[in-house]
Parts: C-alpha cells; sequence; structure tokens
C-alpha cells in the first residue's frame, strides 16, 4: 500500500515528521484524512497504523504526523504544551492543502481527539470528525502528573514517567492543561461529530465521551467499542473503528475529487473539438466547466484541467492559475538548462526546478533597490545531479535566467484585451 514520508514546518520553524497513507496504485483518492495521535504517542503507534490503512481501503488518504519533540520530529518534547499540538495540527493542515488536497475529515485519539476538539474552528475544510477514547478537555491529562506536581509549581520543571517512558515537562505544561478545562467550544463545532468510546477504557473514563457527547449540538453519534482498550491494541478493533468511520463519513464527504477518467470526461464533455481546430499554433483556449472555478485549457494537442484549492471555494481538480505560471516556468528552465548541458556535453544527470510566488515588501527585499511598496517575487531553486565542476554549474545556473518564459516575464509585457462576438 503506497506510504509516502512527509516533513513539514511547524510555527516555530521546526521540521515535523509524518507520513501520508494512500489507496492501493490505480485507486481513486476520494477524500483526505488528518489523524492526530495520543500525548505522547508517535505516528506509528498500531491504532493509528491500522485505523489509517483500513481508511485507505474506503479511498480516504489519511496523514498522521508526529507532534514536535516526538518521534523523528524536531524540538523539545518539554518545550510543547496543549496549544503548540493544536498549532502542529494547523501546520499540518496548511501543509495537506498546499501538497496534497485539504482535509475534509478529522480524526482525534486519546488527547489528540481533545486537540481535534479544540483546532477544528480554525479548519475551514473540516467537514467531520471523530475522537477515539477522548477526554473532553486537555486537563484531563493532568493526572499524569500527579506525582511531580509539587516538583513542577516548586522548581518549573521535572521528569515525569508517562506510559513507562520518561519526559522532561515544564510547569508551562501543566498551566496550559489547566486552562483548557472548559467543554463550551464543544457546542460550537458547526459539524457532524463521532464518538467512540470502550466502555472498560481505564485510561480515558466513558463519563468522558458523556461529556463529549451532552456538549456537542447534532448531528453527533456515539459508538461503544466493546471489549476494547484504550490504545485498540486488537486489530479487529482498530478495523471496525475504520469501517464504521468510513461508512459514517460518506455521507459528509460530498466534494471528493474525481478520478482521472471522470476528469477527462468533464474536460471533453463539451462541444470544444470545433473550436480546438480553429487554434493556430501558439494559442490556447479556456473554457469553462462549472460556474465556479474549474476550467478546461486547450491546445491544438493537449487538454488539461485547471481549479483552485478547496479552501478557495474550488474542488482541488487541477492546478491554480499561479500554479501554471510557475509551471511553465520551471518547465521552460529545465529544458534550457537540459539543452545547454547537452550541446557543450555537460555530464549533467538530471534537474530539479522548485518555484514559489509571493507578494512581500521592498523592505524585505535583498534585490529590490529602488523600489518601495509591495512587490511580487518568484524564487526559483535548482538542483543540479551529476559529476560537475563548479564552473559548469555556475554556467548551468547562469543559463536558467535564459528561459524563454523568465524572460518574457521579466521584459516589459503587454497583455491586450479584445472582446470577441460569440460563435
Amino acid at each position: 500500500m503506497p506510504r509516502q514520508k512527509v516533513t513539514f514546518d511547524n510555527a516555530q520553524g521546526q521540521q515535523l515528521a509524518g507520513l501520508m497513507e494512500t489507496p492501493a496504485e490505480g485507486s481513486v483518492i476520494r477524500s483526505y484524512a488528518l489523524f492526530a495521535h495520543c500525548f505522547t504517542c508517535g505516528k506509528d503507534i498500531a491504532a493509528a497504523s491500522r485505523i489509517s490503512r483500513a481508511l485507505t481501503k474506503h479511498g480516504i488518504a489519511v496523514f498522521r504526523f508526529d507532534f514536535t519533540g516526538l518521534g523523528n520530529s524536531d524540538g523539545d518534547f518539554g518545550n510543547t504544551n496543549f496549544s503548540s499540538n493544536v498549532d502542529d495540527l494547523l501546520a499540518a493542515t496548511a501543509m495537506m492543502e498546499r501538497d496534497f488536497k485539504a482535509p475534509q475529515l478529522l480524526i482525534g485519539h486519546s488527547l489528540g481527539g481533545a486537540a481535534i476538539l479544540s483546532a477544528v474552528d480554525r479548519m475551514p475544510s473540516i467537514k467531520a470528525l471523530a475522537t477515539i477514547g477522548a477526554p473532553a478537555t486537555a486537563d484531563h491529562v493532568q493526572h499524569l502528573f500527579t506525582g511531580s506536581q509539587s516538583e513542577l509549581e516548586t522548581n518549573g520543571k521535572a521528569e515525569v514517567n508517562i506510559g513507562g517512558r520518561k519526559f522532561n515537562v515544564q510547569k508551562q505544561l501543566l498551566d496550559d492543561l489547566r486552562a483548557h478545562a472548559d467543554v463550551e467550544h464543544i457546542g460550537h463545532l458547526r459539524r457532524p461529530l463521532m464518538v467512540f468510546h470502550s466502555p472498560i477504557d481505564n485510561i480515558v473514563s466513558i463519563d468522558e465521551a458523556a461529556r463529549i457527547y451532552k456538549a456537542a449540538k447534532h448531528p453527533k453519534s456515539f459508538i461503544s467499542l466493546d471489549h476494547a482498550d484504550h490504545m485498540l491494541s486488537k486489530a479487529a478493533d482498530a478495523e471496525f473503528v475504520a469501517q464504521t468511520l468510513a461508512s459514517w463519513a460518506d455521507r459528509y464527504l460530498d466534494d471528493a475529487p474525481l478520478d482521472s477518467d471522470e476528469a477527462v470526461q468533464l474536460t471533453m464533455s463539451e462541444n470544444v473539438p470545433a473550436l480546438v481546430k480553429t487554434l493556430e499554433h501558439g494559442e490556447v483556449l479556456v473554457t469553462e466547466k462549472d460556474q465556479k472555478f474549474l476550467r478546461g485549457l486547450y491546445t491544438e494537442d493537449h487538454h488539461v484541467l485547471s481549479d483552485e484549492p478547496v479552501s478557495f471555494g474550488g474542488r482541488n481538480l487541477g492546478p491554480s492559475p499561479y500554479d501554471l505560471l510557475l509551471m511553465a516556468l520551471g518547465s521552460c528552465t529545465s529544458m534550457t538548462i537540459r539543452m545547454y548541458a547537452n550541446h557543450k556535453k555537460i555530464p549533467l544527470e538530471d534537474i530539479n526546478v522548485r518555484l514559489k510566488h509571493e507578494r512581500i515588501h521592498t523592505d524585505d527585499c535583498a534585490d529590490c533597490e529602488g523600489q518601495s511598496g509591495k512587490i511580487e517575487r518568484i524564487t526559483r531553486d535548482i538542483e543540479l545531479k551529476g559529476d560537475l565542476t563548479e564552473a559548469q554549474r555556475k554556467r548551468l545556473i547562469e543559463i536558467a535566467d535564459r528561459c524563454p518564459v523568465h524572460r518574457t516575464l521579466e521584459n516589459d509585457l503587454v497583455v491586450r484585451t479584445r472582446e470577441q462576438p460569440w460563435e
């Protein structure tokens, strides 16, 4: 089953490690989910792995990651707290929206469940959420520090034993947990909620599930995980959660992306062949596919889709206009470098070009002398693979600026707009 290691930065610029679990190769990804694991756990705990794998069988790709200071993620656990976990969830959501698709389903196990309940009001793409063995509020975890509370209050830090592992924590963690003791936010979720909990959970009492369910407004559902332990250590229990969750969430994940065959059918559904035949070399045709953002892009020989991300009101069925602009510059850059390397017989094995568009203030731009106010900047990073001399590398980077698209963008380009009669 396809897995992809993913890294991204949190709000403090520290790199967090995650894993994207996707359906089998050739299968359609209907939607994306974000999974938040339990306190001090990592992304690879059995419950998270099993539920993620089971959900992929239903066309749901699942991203899970190590919170700051845990697993393979950077940072010091002692400097984290519940609020930083919520911030990490928001950073993961932003990464998914940028690099994959915005998540529609949010899943939280144990304290991860409390975290998603607190974070979801800042996640507009989420259409449904589920908690598994979760406390209603973060302050529930205070009991883990009972033996060290006096030392934490006196010294501001202490070594605590949680689940057989030792962690250095600071008093700010305890203070932050105490600050999250109110269930009022659960009444403002404005999303369908599923609560999974075991009646014999000896880590988080089922009374916590009752607090969540009572505070939440409809639509809400509760599933009792008979005979399951807190960690869902039995594979059958994790499978049951995934099967039930997928069936329940199906009615809410209504903006699932089209698969490639459907996209092609949509692209060709309009009567455009006659118009395409009139295109001259160097011309393109852009048609509407819906009355929002989806567009068909045609040349004489090719057709693709363009769209906007879900968070902008689109369906994310194709690159955005700015994505296409960067792709045009990047592909032209790569082609230009390759042509020069081949001509000069430079042993260049491969090229990667990464581009980013941003609007910045000139005060933050070292290359913007003489300009003022806001400007637009494209950053182009080029990776060259091969046994190249420093002189060859320098020359290839110089050649990148000779890319025709680059020159067009930097020249005094004039765009002339004309109205044509509808045919």
